[in-house]
């Protein structure tokens, strides 16, 4: 493995670890009913099943996004949670949640902004679209083997 691939490797690390983290401390408000989960999911009309979904979702997310040979999918997964996220708060509930300052919609930002950048370093592992940009001397390598 050369120095460029070993960087790729640990920035992409670097991102995963930051979306599962945020993703997985989520979880706890989610799961116990937070009074903000709660107020979200009711305002958004999906309380309690949208809550306690998009926390199985979640959960799914990061454990790929925590196992090599899922990265691409916990991404893509935590993407389009992400997005739900994002949408929801851009129509319904607002920037700012039950003062919150706007930080659970910055952490949605930051989960699919640290996702985009993980799929780009990952862009060879997703197989329809990976093998387009591989190499065709290298597209049999995986990144963490």
């Amino acid at each position: 493995m050369n120095a460029f691939c070993k960087t790729h490797t640990v920035a992409s690390w670097i991102f995963q670890l930051i979306a599962a983290g945020i993703l997985l401390q989520t979880l706890f408000f989610k799961f116990t009913a937070a009074p903000e989960s709660v107020y979200i999911f009711t305002t958004l009309g999906m309380e309690p099943w949208g809550r306690i979904g998009t926390g199985v979702v979640e959960l799914i997310a990061s454990v790929l996004l925590l196992t090599p040979r899922t990265v691409p999918w916990g991404a893509m997964l935590a993407l389009g949670v992400m997005s739900g996220a994002i949408m929801g708060h851009l129509t319904k509930l607002g920037i700012v949640v039950m003062d919150d300052g706007g930080l659970l919609f910055a952490l949605a930002l930051i989960v699919f902004g640290s996702c985009l950048i993980v799929l780009f370093l990952r862009r060879r592992q997703i197989p329809v679209i990976g093998t387009a940009f591989a190499p065709a001397a290298s597209a049999s390598q995986s990144f963490d083997r």
